[in-house]
């Protein structure tokens, strides 16, 4: 089954690292994505840029494009991984393993519907 582990923490913070402190968590980070890629349950992890890179597209009559992210909140989406595991339970153990490795922050845990462009939506489970 497919899962998408959303990761939220305060961008101020992550962005605010000095090359060591940020070198220290990546590279646990990568630990446990090593890990779980030879095990086969690890897909694409992405980081996004702050926020102050982001814009948004307001779908109102006309469209309305705004620079900056879509809400002023405590804790920003920093980025994401595609785990392919067994069943939620599963998915929660790589995200406390993640977790333990990563400080601060959240991860929501958000199963996935695969949809390609003329194929039928599959739930993956």
């Amino acid at each position: 089954m497919l899962y998408a582990l959303l990761c939220y923490n305060d961008e101020a913070t992550v962005w605010s690292w000095d090359k060591a402190q940020e070198g220290q968590v990546m590279e646990r980070l990568d630990a446990v994505r090593a890990r779980l890629e030879k095990q086969g349950k690890m897909g694409p992890s992405l980081r996004l840029l702050p926020t102050t890179a982001a814009t948004t597209l307001r779908k109102s009559d006309p469209p309305l494009v705004l620079d900056g992210p879509f809400a002023e909140t405590k804790e920003q989406l920093l980025g994401l991984y595609i785990i392919d595991v067994a069943d939620l339970d599963e998915a929660l153990a790589v995200a406390k393993d993640l977790g333990e490795v990563n400080p601060g922050g959240a991860y929501e845990i958000r199963p996935l519907a695969v949809y390609n462009a003329g194929a039928d939506l599959r739930v993956s489970a």
